[in-house]
């Protein structure tokens, strides 16, 4: 698939549940209570229990591979964190939704700015990546 300028890339969208936090916690090693237990997240001035932020970038690269058609094809990816993203005590969870613009496209190589949203609110920012674009 070959990527063009202004190209806006088809919207990603991935749920977090307090269930896939506890896997993640697992997989990481990254047991902080903030991110299981809803006590401990309030006493320390969050509004609640919040996704791990790599766990978060881990789901936009996940969309950016979707988009370049495989991670083998992602040469480069960094963003910033903006917000935390709570996730409630329920089954649906948060729900992130990721989309991508193509910012150029040349040389084989395209760039991508990437936009990251849980409710309609920013998460991530300067979320770029750079992919093989042959």
């Amino acid at each position: 698939m070959t990527l063009s300028v202004g190209e806006v890339l088809p919207e990603q969208v991935f749920r977090i549940t307090r269930a896939d936090l506890v896997r993640y916690a697992g997989a990481s090693g990254d047991f902080n209570p903030i991110h299981w237990n809803e006590r401990f997240a309030l006493s320390v001035g969050l509004p609640g229990v919040i996704a791990h932020g790599m766990f978060t970038m881990a789901l936009a690269g996940q969309a950016v591979a979707a988009w370049a058609g495989g991670g083998d094809k992602v040469l480069d990816f960094g963003v910033r964190f903006t917000r935390p993203v709570l996730v409630p005590d329920d089954d649906e969870g948060a729900s992130l939704v990721f989309t991508g613009l193509v910012k150029s496209a040349e040389d084989g190589f395209a760039t991508v700015d990437i936009t990251a949203t849980c409710n309609g609110e920013k998460i991530l920012a300067q979320a770029k990546a750079k992919i093989k674009n042959i």
